[in-house]
Parts: C-alpha cells; sequence; structure tokens
C-alpha cells in the first residue's frame, strides 16, 4: 500500500517548477458580538459569464456571488475556529451524512429549508428532488466545463422527500469535498426551465442568506438579507454591495478612502506591495499573514507542436525562475514560497519540496544549461519561439510578469 504522503512525493515529480504561491495579509475582524443590520460592502468580481454555476469556467467570476445567494449540500468550514490552510467540511443543505459502503453517499437534508421569495419559484420548500435535478443537470448539460468534478457519479437518487443517496462507479475519497466546491450550487428546476438557462440575474434564485436585488454589469451588484433563511437569526447584515473594480491602484484607493469594509484584493486580501501605505493610512489596521490558495500557473496545450515532446515541457520548466517570480510579485515581494503537486496553502496534503524525492527537486531547480540540451534533442538546437496566452485571472500583477 501507498501512504498519502509517498504518494504525493511521487506526484510532485509531474509539476512544473514555476508554480508560486505568495504569502500576503489580510484584515483580522476584531472578536466580538455580532449585531443585526449594516451592509458589507467589499470590492468583487463581475459576473461577466453569468450566474449560472454550471455554465462558467473562471468561477473565481461569479463563485463569490453565488455564495451569497445559493447554498451546496456541504461547505468548506468558516470562522476564527478554522485555521489557514485546512479545509473542515460541514453541513450546507445537508443535516447529516453517512457512507454505507465506499461507492455509495445518504444525505439528509434540513427540513423547513426555502427557496428565495421569487417567481417562479415563490418560497417553495427546498426536497431531495431539487438536489437529484442539480445535480442530473450538472452532470448533462452541454458546456459544463466542471463535468468531470462529479464524473464518478453513476446514479442519483430521491429516497424520499428529505433523503438523497449518489452511488458512484468507484471508490473517490475526494468525493465529499468536491460537494463543496463553489461549482455545486443547488438550483430549481422551474427556473431553468422559465428562463432556459440561470445565466441573467431574474434566474439568480437560491437558498442562501441574501438574495441578488440589483444588478449593473461592471459596476455593482446589491443583495438584501433574505428572511426565510435556515439558520435562525442569519445573517446578521441586512444586505451585500459588491462594487466591481479592475485595477489594482483604484480599488487600493477605494479601501483606504472607506469605502470597502475588507481588503481589496481577491480573497479580501492587500498585497504586500501596498502593505506600508495602507498601515499608515489606516492606523490600528489589524493583519493576518498566510500562504494563499492561488497562484500564477503556465499551462501547455499537449495536442499541439512542440508540446507533445516531454523534452520540450521540461526545457521550458527547467528555464522558469519561480524565486525571481516570487521577488518581484506585488503579492509576494519574496515572502512567498513554490507550489508542489498539492498546493502550499493546504498544509494538511502538501509535501514542501525539499521532502519531495530527488526527481521532484531537480523539477524545481533552474537549469539553463540543461534545458537547452533538452531542446538540442527535441530538434531545437537554437532553441523556440512560442506566442503566450494570458489571463488577468486574479489580478493583473500575474500578466505583468510576462
Amino acid at each position: 500500500m501507498v501512504s498519502r504522503r509517498d504518494l504525493l512525493k511521487l506526484g510532485g515529480m509531474s509539476v512544473a517548477a514555476h508554480a508560486a504561491l505568495p504569502l500576503l495579509k489580510t484584515n483580522a475582524a476584531e472578536a466580538q458580538t455580532p449585531k443585526r443590520g449594516g451592509v458589507f460592502r467589499i470590492r468583487g468580481e463581475d459576473a461577466t459569464t453569468g450566474f449560472d454555476p454550471h455554465l462558467f469556467a473562471n468561477h473565481h467570476r461569479i463563485s463569490t456571488n453565488l455564495s451569497f445567494t445559493h447554498s451546496r449540500l456541504v461547505k468548506v468550514k468558516a470562522g476564527p475556529s478554522v485555521t489557514p490552510g485546512t479545509l473542515p467540511l460541514e453541513g450546507d443543505l445537508a443535516e447529516s451524512w453517512t457512507q454505507p459502503n465506499d461507492r455509495t453517499y445518504v444525505f439528509k437534508l434540513r427540513k423547513g429549508v426555502r427557496w428565495h421569495p421569487k417567481p417562479p419559484v415563490n418560497g417553495r420548500e427546498l426536497t431531495a428532488d431539487d438536489v437529484k435535478y442539480t445535480y442530473e443537470r450538472f452532470l448533462s448539460i452541454k458546456g459544463n466545463p466542471n463535468r468531470s468534478a462529479l464524473g464518478h457519479v453513476e446514479k442519483i437518487e430521491a429516497l424520499d422527500r428529505y433523503t438523497v443517496r449518489f452511488a458512484l462507479s468507484e471508490p473517490f475519497g475526494w468525493f465529499l469535498d468536491y460537494l463543496a466546491n463553489t461549482v455545486m450550487w443547488i438550483v430549481p428546476r422551474e427556473a431553468v426551465q422559465q428562463f432556459g438557462d440561470l445565466k441573467r440575474p431574474e434566474a439568480c434564485i437560491g437558498t442562501g442568506p441574501w438574495m441578488l436585488e440589483r444588478y449593473e454589469p461592471n459596476v455593482r451588484l446589491i443583495f438584501v438579507r433574505n428572511r426565510n433563511y435556515f439558520l435562525p437569526g442569519l445573517p446578521y447584515a441586512d444586505g451585500v454591495e459588491v462594487t466591481v473594480d479592475e485595477d489594482p491602484s483604484s480599488r487600493l484607493s477605494a479601501w483606504i478612502a472607506g469605502k470597502y469594509d475588507f481588503a481589496p484584493e481577491y480573497g479580501q486580501c492587500v498585497r504586500r506591495l501596498d502593505l506600508d501605505v495602507a498601515k499608515g493610512r489606516k492606523p490600528g489596521l489589524k493583519t493576518q499573514e498566510f500562504v494563499v490558495l492561488f497562484s500564477g500557473i503556465t499551462m501547455m496545450k499537449l495536442d499541439r507542436e512542440p508540446f507533445r515532446d516531454v523534452r520540450v515541457r521540461r526545457a521550458l520548466a527547467q528555464t522558469s525562475n519561480w524565486k525571481e517570480i516570487l521577488e518581484s510579485n506585488a503579492w509576494s515581494q519574496g515572502h512567498g514560497v513554490p507550489n508542489p503537486a498539492v498546493p502550499a496553502a493546504l498544509k494538511e496534503w502538501a509535501i514542501p519540496i525539499d521532502q519531495l524525492t530527488p526527481e521532484g527537486r531537480r523539477l524545481y531547480d533552474r537549469n539553463v544549461p540543461e534545458a537547452k540540451r533538452l531542446l538540442a534533442q527535441a530538434g531545437f538546437p537554437s532553441g523556440l519561439k512560442l506566442p503566450v496566452e494570458a489571463t488577468l485571472g486574479w489580478s493583473p500583477d500575474y500578466v505583468d510578469q510576462l
């Protein structure tokens, strides 16, 4: 039997060396008794591809927005008791669950959960049929880029009004973690039937703590409190206002001026490059430092030349300089760490590079002479030029590295 640690050491051998994860700082809220009322104001992302959780690839653009309005069977636990880098699970719509065998999961749903009081659902109770419908749609709708996340699901059954059973084609240890992913929101059949899909804001109907009240494309999203939310007394805030601002300097200035209640970068963080300015302008600012679960990454299209040749891919990896990226990136400024096969932020699973096998460690060492040798073997003794397609992703700072 191969242990989890040995498995990850082997996995590290196939990962390019340039993936790096910076350290940043973020606001840490004062520990105090919550009070009802007020509006959370955050800098967020525009729903550029619409609000359908089964029809988008750039999930960070809408996952935060849908977290206000929708629910999942299970979710990653949040709060001050959770150690950054760990991902403990807890029930969301599921009150409990069991695993009768290694290919079967049975979920008991909370009773009395209601959809938002919006047409065409009009606040009816959520049932096991809604869960069954959601995940069958997830698996069958054309164009879902995340379908493989539930690729092991063979059958979904609503055993009664509040019980759902999943049968897998084979054991899959990550199944619960995948159900907690931010693409797994439960959706109402009636909205799909009326609108055709769930891209438009009118179809943004869930069972979450807030409801989408207004959407101004590329400007803001306004959410209001769901008075029928299934957790008693929650949410505390009467609303959430998400402002769209794609410029790092602009959103930093807005945060410093008091426009936002949380730091302005993705994950409510502040870039290390901006930290001294923020502390100088916001006396008493409280921060917490942690490794974030995102980074820059390079992918190669293996169905095209010259990337079909493993020597070319290894050569490109060995010319990458992750140390230089960490030194210059606005988020890390020399304080980050590189990613092994599993991101370094996932403390429970990640194996530090210095603990990898010798073969794995070599993949993270910059070695230009070896890269030239590999390219020459592959038929490129004078090197090669390649086009690069880039996305702003989490921040334009990663594109700046190009």
